[in-house]
């Protein structure tokens, strides 16, 4: 197993024995993957705020997407389930355009982390999707698959660290891609940025988080210090604004 993995036998035993702390994260991915074990990591932050704040980025992106789609002849399908043959998933949007069978599998990434897992991920779906279509009545001549990734900072610069990997798996950017929306000639696989900044005008959703300074209350003063003491503000001071 050590071998298999590339690490120590003392990291193997530390692993059967449960004792995680002193085990690097990279080593523990390598050892389940040389056992075809797949590790889900789950963050949880002050109960269910973060899943709030990820649901509702995610949301504004579902109708950054809808207004890109607006207006053309391709049918939607949001967040199409399915199980097929054991294998369970979430299409984010399902597009099929009636007039050349071309099918069109979108991935909407509010944050770039995993690679692999994207790649992987994307490539089950596309793999996935005729059968999906099939149940919906939808006559499939070719599959195309866009990722969608929200224009942020920090995605941004994922993307130039990764740009390699990503253009190698995803070699279509968005200009080519809208194009080929509006003429869908044969298969594309592409990547690119979706702002839903007027997606948030439209629906007044908050996808992201903000965060304000809180001024220092000062109590130096005798007089300050007496109002505080009864509850009231000093003159002139100004307490920060709820978010």
């Amino acid at each position: 197993m050590a071998v298999a993995a590339g690490v120590s036998i003392a990291t193997i035993s530390r692993i059967e024995r449960g004792t995680f702390e002193s085990v690097a994260v990279g080593m523990l991915l390598r050892v389940a993957a040389a056992v075809e074990i797949r590790i889900d990591w789950t963050p949880r932050w002050r109960g269910g705020e973060l899943d709030r704040m990820l649901n509702a980025g995610h949301a504004a992106m579902h109708e950054a997407a809808a207004v890109e789609l607006a207006g053309t002849e391709w049918l939607t399908a949001a967040e199409t389930t399915f199980a097929i043959y054991g294998e369970r998933g979430i299409i984010d949007i399902l597009c099929f355009h009636p007039p050349t069978g071309a099918l069109l599998v979108i991935k909407l990434k509010t944050d770039l982390v995993v690679l692999q897992a994207l790649i992987g991920a994307v490539d089950r779906y596309r793999r996935l999707a005729p059968q999906v279509a099939h149940e919906r009545g939808w006559a499939v001549k070719s599959v195309s698959c866009w990722v969608l990734l929200r224009d942020t900072p920090s995605n941004h610069r994922r993307l130039s660290a990764h740009a390699t990997v990503l253009r190698n798996a995803f070699p279509v950017d968005g200009r080519r891609m809208r194009a080929w929306l509006r003429r869908p000639a044969g298969t594309v696989a592409a990547l690119s940025f979706l702002s839903d900044s007027h997606a948030r005008r439209a629906s007044g959703t908050i996808a992201g988080v903000q965060r304000v300074r809180a001024r220092k209350l000062s109590v130096g003063s005798a007089q300050n210090r007496r109002q505080v003491s009864r509850g009231e503000n000093p003159a002139g001071i100004t307490e920060p604004k709820p978010i």
